[in-house]
């Protein structure tokens, strides 16, 4: 049995549409860019430390609301300084570090 090609467009279409809405639906959440503001970063070690509102909520250890971790490049700009306002996605990363918690990775970049 063939169907009219039109027919089978809107059917290939419709199981498209679907798939995308179930996705959406109960795919897995995704990670949400935010803005802090630079406290520190170490160059030597790559360690970048963020403060503000922006940590609110944020995958990692943060202490004294400062959001710790290692800096992974976004971009090839330049280093971050303390005060300049940086974009980011945090996440908990695998190995392990020395206190007994995954480390927390940070990428981003400065927003200029």
């Amino acid at each position: 049995m063939n169907l009219p090609t039109p027919v089978a467009l809107a059917g290939g279409a419709f199981c498209l549409l679907g798939g995308y809405l179930v996705g959406v639906v109960a795919g897995p959440d995704t990670t949400s860019r935010t803005t802090a503001t630079v406290e520190s970063y170490d160059a030597g070690t790559g360690r970048l430390c963020l403060g503000g509102d922006g940590i609110e909520g944020q995958v990692g250890h943060v202490q004294d609301g400062v959001l710790c971790g290692t800096w992974r490049r976004a971009t090839r700009g330049g280093a971050p300084a303390e005060g300049d306002r940086f974009r980011f996605v945090s996440m908990t990363g695998g190995g392990s570090a020395r206190d007994g918690r995954a480390p927390t990775l940070i990428y981003g970049d400065v927003v200029r």
